[in-house]
């Protein structure tokens, strides 16, 4: 007898397969894959630039990820509660900042797993906080297309900084616990500060560039 020929592993399950059995990651059921926030870390969403500024300020296993012009920040669970009232004691509350935050209750765009096979990005040499460019474009399934997502059209979410398997993750990730404490965690509230100024900072330029002059039409 001549066994029959193994279906391949669609892409989807084998990430599927990577957050829940390797990580431990809760996932959303359906297409496209997504993470749930708020139970192992939450997310800071930023503009990839301001999200740059802030690489500094995060531990060297804190995982980052990318998706379009966007960059997510994953931070302790419950600091995207915490965000607020940390805007406003920063003195930043009163501004209109390009910064959300995804706690409880969430749902993250789950970037591709890291990998040559899978078009993830590649990791970041020892001692360096600059983005990594990924491999190669990865562009988004039909699927995460139409689902809704602010970003999804820009492409596929991947990883700049992937989180490691067998690793707790809550260790690495920015909290404001550790504010004061000594601690190997990163603090939260320099992050959240770091993020907050360049944001500012990308509103003011955009702002000042204003819209793009029209040419006046030219009749023969």
């Amino acid at each position: 007898m001549i066994p029959l020929p193994r279906r391949p592993v669609a892409p989807d399950a084998r990430a599927r397969d990577w957050y829940e059995n390797e990580l431990g990651w809760a996932t959303v059921a359906g297409e496209p894959l997504r993470l749930v926030t708020g139970v192992r870390f939450d997310v800071l969403d930023v503009p990839a630039e301001a999200g740059a500024a802030a690489l500094r300020h995060l531990a060297p296993g804190s995982p980052v990820a990318l998706q379009g012009d966007r960059m997510r920040l994953l931070v302790a669970a419950g600091g995207a509660e915490e965000l607020p009232g940390l805007l406003d004691w920063l003195e930043w509350g009163s501004l209109p900042l390009d910064l959300l935050a995804l706690g409880a209750g969430g749902r993250l765009d789950a970037p591709v797993p890291p990998g040559p096979d899978a078009g993830g990005p590649r990791p970041l040499p020892a001692g360096r906080t600059g983005p990594a460019l990924p491999t190669r474009r990865v562009p988004a399934p039909r699927s995460a297309r139409s689902a809704g997502s602010p970003h999804s059209a820009q492409g596929a979410a991947l990883w700049l900084r992937p989180p490691e398997p067998g690793r707790e993750v809550e260790a690495s990730l920015p909290t404001l616990s550790a504010v004061g404490g000594g601690g190997g965690a990163p603090d939260l509230v320099r992050l959240v500060d770091t993020v907050a100024a360049h944001c500012h900072r990308v509103r003011l330029r955009r702002a000042c560039a204003g819209p793009p002059a029209v040419q006046p039409l030219a009749f023969s």
